[in-house]
């Protein structure tokens, strides 16, 4: 079946409406609820990516995916499926919205978004997408990617059928905004990494800061993580660089492409960000972009008045808001790209991850440690996500949800591109989660908290990263997992965080081993690695 074909045929129809900007604010903003900021909130009937539903159809170098006995059935019927929407989608009244991924002479798709308006409410999703990318230009180089979105298809027959040699996904089913904003990043990373580049769930900035010696150095960052792991508000913190001549650039939030020679590929000008527990003291500066007028709100508790609880979890613990890349001013950048290692002095990569037991707070990784780290993109479940696995470890290779094709080539790429870097290229793991934590499973099977965590604080975490910019901290060995470690860091105490004052010697090393022997059964998924990679797990 020629879908790309069928999509052409398809814009000819009367059905299919082209809506400009002004358009689509007035036709949206009838379906939401204003806000005492002067913003709107919408609400939407689903409130989370629906990953267990979502299947890869292609040849056998993009299934990766275990294919469970549902996933196996909605592979099955794919075909059957897309020959259904597509006789729905010749009738019903349908809107189109075309935008660029990135701005960029390289890499910078040109994006189709077609949404059913069958219920007119649905017109929120292509208004919502249509505020995170850049306007369209098809002379940019890149690929052409469609989106075909059918909110009111049966519930019991939702499905996100991705046709990544197509650059083609249908989403069914399912009215959450993630669909589409995820939709087309996931196939302009599959697209990326056919052209030698590497797709990463990263966020990115410029970061200017006087060493040591009292130089001041332009810093390239790349920041990874898994959701509420504080990715977004570190990539979005000036770290308290009020140095002269010191101070961030925000350039990216959430994906980027990544070439061998450091330049890395923005590909938003909006970004969407989680609000539970948004505050303007730790997160001054997505607060601030967040309170703005042109801020769009998903499933966050408004009351009667307009007024706004972001710390509410009563409608989902997945609260959104979309924030525009020119309201974290004066800190945004003027370009959504770092630039490569040539016209830097260096770039900091760190891993963010969640962990409350004995992970240390910060580490300083090797070329293979950091591949390593890629590989494992780990965190934790907590017990709000699910209560009988709270503790748990989550390990998402890149800590990218969007893979396609095989992990170990993303991995032997990623360890390439550090190596190419020739030094200038540091890698950190970075703890925002705690230590001390204990936890105990009860008589009824649920877990519960015996010893609560000691928390690393925003502001902590912050100067962590200040002070790495600032080549000023003193790093010492790790002999539990044989990595660098910080011996103090000025803004973070990092006695607070000593083992001994939480766990016994038996409980820290039993903690340890359970760690260590996790992560050795991960990595046996992952035999295709370099050996070079491998030879340093621990």
């Amino acid at each position: 079946m020629d879908v790309k074909e069928f999509l052409k045929k398809l814009d000819l129809r009367d059905n299919v409406k082209k809506t400009d900007d002004v358009e689509l604010r007035q036709m949206a903003e009838k379906y939401g609820i204003a806000t005492e900021f002067g913003n709107v909130n919408f609400s939407s009937a689903t409130r989370n990516r629906s990953a267990a539903v979502t299947v890869y159809i292609g040849g056998s170098n993009v299934r990766q995916q275990k294919l469970t006995e549902r996933r196996k059935h909605i592979f099955d019927n794919a075909i059957g499926t897309i020959k259904e929407v597509n006789a729905y989608i010749e009738r019903a009244p349908l809107a189109l919205v075309e935008r660029n991924i990135g701005d960029n002479p390289v890499f910078s798709p040109f994006c189709r978004l077609y949404v059913s308006l069958h219920r007119k409410d649905n017109v929120r999703l292509p208004y919502m997408w249509s505020k995170t990318l850049f306007k369209p230009n098809r002379a940019l180089n890149g690929p052409e990617l469609n989106l075909i979105y059918v909110p009111e298809w049966p519930e019991n027959k939702r499905q996100v059928l991705v046709l990544p040699e197509e650059g083609v996904t249908y989403v069914l089913g399912t009215d959450y905004f993630g669909e589409a904003k995820k939709g087309h990043l996931r196939m302009a990373m599959w697209f990326a990494k056919k052209s030698g580049m590497l797709g990463l769930h990263a966020g990115s900035k410029i970061i200017k800061a006087r060493d040591k010696k009292g130089d001041l150095k332009k810093l390239g960052a790349l920041l990874f993580g898994l959701s509420a792991t504080g990715k977004t508000t570190h990539a979005c913190h000036n770290h308290g660089l009020t140095g002269e001549g010191e101070g961030v650039e925000i350039v990216q939030d959430d994906v980027v492409l990544w070439q061998k020679d450091g330049a890395a590929f923005g590909t938003e000008k909006g970004f969407f960000i989680k609000t539970d527990g948004l505050e303007p003291n730790a997160q001054a500066l997505l607060y601030n972009a967040a309170i703005k007028k042109d801020a769009i709100f998903e499933n966050i508790m408004v009351d009667y008045a307009g007024n706004v609880d972001f710390n509410s979890d009563v409608l989902t613990g997945n609260g959104r808001g979309i924030i525009q890349m020119a309201d974290l001013a004066p800190f945004a950048s003027k370009s959504v790209n770092l630039p490569p290692l040539d016209q830097l002095d260096g770039l900091i990569i760190a891993f963010i991850t969640r962990r409350n037991t004995v992970l240390p707070i910060a580490s300083k990784l090797s070329p293979e440690q950091a591949a390593i780290a890629f590989m494992l993109g780990e965190s934790i479940e907590t017990s709000a996500g699910d209560p009988q696995k709270a503790g748990e470890s989550v390990r998402v290779v890149g800590t990218n949800p969007f893979i396609i094709g095989d992990e170990c080539e993303e991995g032997n790429r990623f360890y390439e591109f550090i190596k190419a870097g020739k030094g200038k290229i540091q890698c950190y793991l970075l703890n925002t989660g705690g230590v001390g934590e204990i936890i105990e499973t009860g008589n009824n099977g649920v877990k519960e908290i015996k010893q609560k965590v000691t928390r690393v604080e925003i502001p902590e975490m912050a100067s962590i990263i200040r002070e790495i910019a600032r080549d000023n901290i003193e790093w010492i060995k790790d002999s539990n997992f044989g990595t660098l470690v910080p011996k103090n860091v000025e803004g973070a105490d990092m006695e607070r965080f000593n083992l001994a004052k939480f766990y016994t010697q038996d409980q820290i090393d039993a903690l340890i081993v359970k760690l260590k022997n996790e992560r050795k059964e991960y990595m046996k998924n992952f035999g295709d690695l370099n050996p070079e990679i491998l030879k340093c797990l621990s």
